[in-house]
């Protein structure tokens, strides 16, 4: 009983005493961990430790009111009772300001980041979730705090990094937390991020912070698990969401591409092949059909053997009304009468020509001389934006504004790098982590080999007009003169180009804790990282003061894992000059010392592959000249063979009588004068030439002109001379029978290539210019100047007298004259057999048969030009384009314009380009960023570098970056410790917000003069000098730029996509800028430009621009062939159609050879579609013109009279020169000339000398009713009259 009145005693003592263990832990919990500063750090030199206090918190001194609401706003602790005092709040400050520039973008990511410093650092509440661990004395009676726990919520943490996890740094492309974290932005997370933050090791943190996450209460301490700010969500203080650009969340759903049409296909074929197969199949049946019911129907036909005499429609038939009247309609008598007027004038004008050689030849020479003079006024072009790109084409068009407001492309030096060996290795992190495999390319030993052969390139001594010439003088330095290192992109600028920096180490003599694996690691991941946090403290930034991208200096990896490199590239960027010759020059001769010292480059150890600017241009005229002797092998077996052929030799006695070498040479002369004269009458007016002009045109115009040679020269070997009719008459008669078919084809293909002249191509436009009047002066001076020589080399074999050696002569003797072999094949051999009535079919359905496969496959034809093609066998560059597509991961740089106009200092202006908070969802920089996140099908590799979102982060009144002199206004950079220095904008709400109107304008100047240093690094001297063209005087901001880069680009086709796509996203920018009223005029607009735009927009119509250029050619063929056949329109229609059937096929020779369709290709299009005039003209004339009574025995005679003249003429003249072209070094000879001219040849003389008289057999034009009419009339009773007949 005793015990119980003790125990009811004991209840108020127990309840004292947990009431008062509860207001003591309650009272504990108030406590701070620190206050104030004391010793310095030993791990942060210029840092100093918290001084150890576990008493309540104290006031805030006033003087930190405004830094406090600065660095925490909305916390304001009650009475600012805090555990920090205003030192702290500096240090705070300070240590936070590249988080302030990076992640400032977004206010709910940087409101929740601050909110986990300020906590640390001054919340009353520290004891709750602090615990200090670690102390030291200080010689001052205080006690340094040198370690904590700090307890944080996961909750928090998460939401920390998912606010953070998107924000960009536009000025490096990355994500700012690539730069925060420590490693890629892949590999971070909140607990690593936040882990690294407070690492001691990451050279801003002065003592050791250990972050401990949980959600629960751990040994007596509650995790910080503040409210936090969802990216999407704004702030108490009127901020808004972040920007889609900064937050994955506010954009929505991902764009998603459109799916690739399907190819079109019926039943599982190919559309195209099914319906021409089909098509062909139908053509048979009915051609064969048509076929079999004419035979039959001839068959059951009795046919009079006097049916032809006495048919009535035979202008000569006797049951005729009226002998000396023709039953013609109005249109044949027109074609009668205009085919007369030509042979009068040509017989009248031949006739001229051979009675007066002197005046004539005198005459033609002083012409031709008088317009080759223009050839000391030539201008070669071999620039290949001069080449390709027109200067009214819109590509050229923004090439130049972007050159005239920003500068032109810089030129560049690349180096790609591999090395033989295979051997890989493992780095294994001291601090933990997994191991990394490392690319023997990566090795130490070959990395400082590396750096020797950059040094040594970086050493170089070029002579330019007596003065050296170093890589100084003419490199990209952006930060000069503050900063003149050279930009050179190169892993090995992760090391500062230092042979000591790349073997800094640090370790003991057991293990290494920090050494070039490391740094590496780091820096790949954090490029612009001013400091490795690695125990080396070793920068990434380059000595130029600028960020090495990994995507640029490292090849052959996979995703981003860059260790694995096999390749390293290196790029020294050149200074590009417009109208400095002398400074543009200096660059030349750097290069080519550059070359010469590369091409002598050995180590055993390293593969380079290598290309300067200057590579491409000088490989292509090395190409053309080791050509020169190929070229000049092929024109000279055509000039023997034509000296050879033109004579026909009845005996061996007269061998040196008949043969007519001197005539040859004489009809080659006039032919190349032709084109010299071409060229020197465009020279007088400046037009300036090409490599393709003098490549292909004297092809063309010697297999133009020396048809027309042989056509002339083989009519009169044939002729026989009328009694009573000089040698002047007979050569004038046979020139008024065939100079109209040499005027019909001659001036077709002139105004064919005078039309394809229209073309927007300048390549194109001057072979078309050149071609089309050497075509011309050629027949001029053929109709002239040939037909007098031809009349003195008829006076010396009538006279005996021996070729070329005219003096001596042979004694008369009777020879009997005979055919050519040639002729006689043709007449005897081949028109008869073609024309069979059972080959005839065979020869349609073969023909009609490659048509439709030419067809199927026209569609098919690949577009753009293959650069290796362009080079030589044996050249250097091959092996660079080979290892660019290899390992390069990074296409060209692609740069997005905002034309002089914009209104930067409204807010509907800024919002309509910017990507950070309170931008348009559908701005410049978010469509830009939009189309990045489907680069496989934008061809948009990253965020655009934004100067404008890098500027508002720059002016930021919390950020230390914008600064002046508060007595001059003189700009202090972040480096400048000077109290005189003040904040650009006031710690007010609207100095918090951006800078509007003349603000704008003030502080601009300012940042893209700023060089980024360790306080700030969004100093906008290195990324942007050159992106914004200022107005003078500061009176605004004319053209700017947002850069980014394309995906890697490997083949043509790459490169068309690349550019339609951009155009795309251009126009889409144009659109949607125009109606947010943020323009100061309405006559500016947005554009994108890459280098290689102006040489590959030529195929974004190549196809339609072949189309309109061969159909005008077509078009010009039919009308002129029209009017000089004598009006007969289907004679010029069967002309058109045929060589309509040669271009179709052509393309259908190019599918199967694989020529692709680019300038050249479609430079030897035109020029077949001219020489097919020559197969194909002289046959219909010569058939149009014939006066047998059927169709079948018309294209016999025509093609026995014409077709060997055009064969010998034409196919055999080319066959041999074409030939020789196989066995040029260059590739593009090879194929676009050989292959192609191959194919002409053979293709022309088919369709002329096979098809066409076929084709003419059947369903060619009836006869010319005046015409026969009037020959038979004008032959009655004449030796002529026999030889038609014969």
């Amino acid at each position: 009983m005793g015990v119980l009145p003790g125990g009811r005693r004991s209840w108020p003592l127990l309840f004292f005493i947990l009431l008062s263990e509860g207001h003591f832990r309650w009272v504990e919990a108030q406590h701070c961990v620190w206050y104030g500063e004391c010793g310095e750090s030993e791990k942060v030199p210029g840092k100093k430790y918290n001084c150890n206090y576990t008493g309540p918190s104290l006031p805030l001194d006033p003087k930190g009111y405004d830094l406090l609401t600065e660095l925490c706003p909305g916390y304001d602790y009650g009475e600012r009772r805090l555990c920090c005092d205003v030192n702290q709040l500096n240090t705070l400050k300070g240590s936070l300001q590249l988080p302030l520039q990076f992640l400032s973008r977004c206010p709910a990511c940087f409101f929740n980041l601050m909110n986990l410093f300020c906590e640390l650092t001054c919340s009353p509440h520290q004891s709750r979730f602090m615990n200090a661990t670690k102390f030291n004395a200080t010689k001052i009676n205080s006690t340094n705090v040198l370690e904590v726990e700090y307890y944080i919520g996961k909750n928090f943490s998460n939401a920390m990094y998912n606010a953070c996890m998107d924000v960009q740094a536009p000025s490096s492309n990355v994500k700012a937390l690539a730069l925060l974290c420590g490693k890629d932005a892949k590999d971070c997370n909140a607990t690593n991020w936040i882990q690294y933050m407070f690492n001691i090791n990451n050279g801003q943190t002065p003592f050791s912070i250990i972050p401990i996450f949980s959600d629960v209460p751990v040994s007596g301490h509650t995790p910080m698990n503040n409210k936090t700010y969802a990216c999407t969500e704004g702030l108490e203080d009127g901020s808004g969401p972040c920007s889609c650009q900064d937050c994955a969340k506010a954009c929505g759903p991902k764009p998603v591409p459109p799916p690739l049409p399907p190819p079109w296909t019926i039943l599982g074929i190919d559309a195209m092949t099914l319906i021409m197969w089909i098509s062909y199949a139908a053509f048979l049946f009915i051609f064969i059909g048509a076929v079999l019911g004419a035979w039959c129907y001839r068959k059951r036909t009795i046919m009079s053997e006097y049916g032809p005499i006495l048919d009535s429609n035979n202008p000569l038939s006797i049951n005729s009304n009226n002998p000396d009247q023709v039953n013609a309609s109005c249109c044949e008598t027109l074609g009668e009468r205009f085919e007369n007027a030509l042979r009068v004038l040509f017989s009248s004008w031949g006739s001229f020509c051979v009675r007066r050689p002197t005046l004539v030849i005198l005459g033609s020479l002083i012409l031709v001389a008088a317009s080759s003079g223009g050839l000391f006024f030539m201008r070669i072009t071999t620039d290949p934006v001069e080449l390709w790109s027109s200067p009214s084409s819109q590509a050229r068009q923004e090439k130049d504004y972007f050159d005239s407001h920003f500068g032109p492309f810089f030129r560049t030096a690349q180096l790609i790098i591999t090395t033989p060996l295979t051997d890989t290795f493992i780095y294994s992190p001291y601090f933990g982590g997994s191991d990394v495999p490392f690319g023997a390319i990566l090795d130490k030993d070959i990395l400082h080999q590396v750096l020797d052969l950059q040094l040594s390139i970086e050493g170089l001594i070029a002579t330019y007009e007596g003065q050296s010439v170093t890589l100084k003088d003419i490199c990209l330095a952006p930060l000069a003169p503050f900063n003149n290192n050279c930009t050179i992109l190169s892993v090995l600028n992760y090391f500062q180009n230092s042979h000591a920096v790349l073997d800094h180490v640090v370790g003991d003599d057991f293990y290494v804790y920090a050494d070039y694996h490391s740094h590496f690691l780091y820096c790949v991941s954090a490029p612009a990282s001013l400091n490795d946090t690695t125990m080396l403290h070793d920068p990434c930034l380059g000595t130029y003061g600028g960020p090495i991208f990994p995507w640029l200096a490292l090849g052959g990896y996979d995703e981003t894992n860059y260790n694995n490199a096999t390749a390293l590239v290196i790029t020294f960027p050149l200074n590009n000059y417009l109208n400095d010759s002398v400074r543009l020059g200096k660059a030349l001769a750097w290069e080519q010392e550059f070359i010469k010292f590369m091409k002598n480059f050995n180590n055993p150890n390293l593969t380079v592959a290598f290309s300067a600017e200057r590579s491409i241009e000088d490989e292509i005229d090395r190409e053309s000249n080791s050509d020169v002797g190929t070229i000049v092998i092929s024109y000279a077996i055509m000039f023997i063979y034509i000296s050879l052929a033109l004579g026909h030799i009845n005996s061996c006695r007269r061998v040196m009588v008949d043969s007519k070498i001197s005539l040859g040479i004489a009809g080659i002369l006039i032919v190349l004068s032709s084109v010299s004269s071409s060229l020197g009458l465009f020279s007088y007016f400046g037009v300036p030439l090409t490599l393709i002009v003098i490549e292909v045109i004297p092809f063309l115009v010697l297999a133009v002109g020396v048809d027309n040679i042989f056509i002339i020269v083989q009519t009169y070997q044939r002729d026989e001379r009328m009694p009573q009719e000089e040698l002047h008459q007979q050569i004038g008669r046979i020139l008024g029978d065939v100079a109209p078919s040499m005027f019909l084809s001659s001036f077709s293909e002139t105004v064919a290539f005078f039309l394809g002249a229209l073309s927007n191509m300048p390549a194109v436009r001057t072979f078309s210019l050149f071609a089309g009047l050497a075509v011309f002066i050629d027949f001029l001076l053929q109709i002239s100047c040939f037909v007098s020589l031809l009349g003195l080399d008829a006076q010396r074999q009538e006279g005996n007298r021996l070729d070329i050696f005219c003096c001596a002569k042979l004694p008369d003797g009777q020879e009997e004259k005979k055919d050519s072999f040639l002729f006689q094949f043709f007449r005897k051999i081949f028109a008869p057999f073609l024309l069979k009535e059972w080959v005839r079919p065979i020869i349609v359905a073969v023909f009609v048969g490659i048509l439709s496969f030419s067809i199927s496959v026209v569609n098919k034809v690949e577009i753009g030009l293959d650069q290796k093609l362009s080079m030589p066998d044996d050249s250097y560059v091959l092996e660079y384009f080979k290892n660019l597509s290899m390992y390069l991961h990074t296409g060209a740089p692609v740069y997005f314009v905002v034309e002089d106009g914009h209104n930067y200092s409204s807010p509907e202006g800024q919002n309509a380009v910017c990507g950070g908070v309170g931008c348009n969802n559908d701005s410049l920089v978010q469509q830009v960023y939009g189309a990045s996140l489907i680069s496989d099908y934008t061809t948009v590799a990253f965020t655009p570098s934004s100067w404008l979102d890098d500027y508002f982060d720059w002016v930021k009144p919390q950020s230390s970056c914008c600064r002046y002199l508060n007595a001059s206004g003189d700009f202090c950079n972040a480096s400048v410790v000077n109290p005189s220095c003040v904040h650009c904008r006031p710690m007010t709400p609207s100095g918090k917000q951006r800078p509007e109107g003349d603000d704008f304008m003030r502080f601009l100047p300012m940042f893209l003069s700023d060089n980024p240093n360790v306080k700030c690094g969004k100093g906008g001297h290195a990324a942007y000098a050159t992106a914004v063209d200022l107005r003078p005087k500061g009176a605004g901001v004319g053209a700017t730029y947002f850069m980014t880069y394309h995906t890697i680009l490997k083949e043509s086709p790459d490169y068309i996509e690349a550019l339609k796509m951009a155009r795309i996203l251009a126009d889409n920018i144009t659109q949607t800028m125009g109606h947010k009223g943020c323009s100061l005029n309405d006559i500016y607009s947005y554009f994108c430009s890459s280098i290689f735009y102006v040489f590959y927009e030529q195929y974004l119509t190549i196809a339609r621009d072949t189309a309109v250029n061969l159909g005008a050619s077509l078009a010009a063929i039919f009308l002129v062939s029209a009017v000089l056949l004598g009006f007969e329109l289907w004679s010029a229609a069967l002309v058109s159609l045929t060589i309509a059937m040669i271009l179709v096929n052509m393309l259908g020779v190019m599918w199967l050879w694989s020529i692709s369709l680019n300038a050249i290709s479609l430079v030897n299009l035109v020029m077949c579609c001219g020489i097919s005039v020559e197969f194909c003209s002289h046959i219909v004339r010569a058939f149009s013109v014939s006066v047998k009574p059927s169709r079948a025995e018309r294209a016999e005679e025509a093609l026995a009279h014409m077709g060997s003249s055009v064969f010998s003429g034409i196919t055999l003249t080319k066959f041999g020169g074409i030939l020789i072209l196989a066995l040029s070094k260059s590739q593009i000879f090879q194929v676009f000339y050989f292959r192609m001219f191959l194919a002409i040849v053979l293709l022309g003389a088919a369709h002329g000398l096979v098809f066409l008289p076929v084709l003419l057999s059947y369903i060619g034009p009836s006869v010319n009713k005046a015409k026969v009419f009037a020959a038979n009339k004008r032959n009655a009773g004449t030796e002529r009259e026999r030889l038609l007949n014969y």
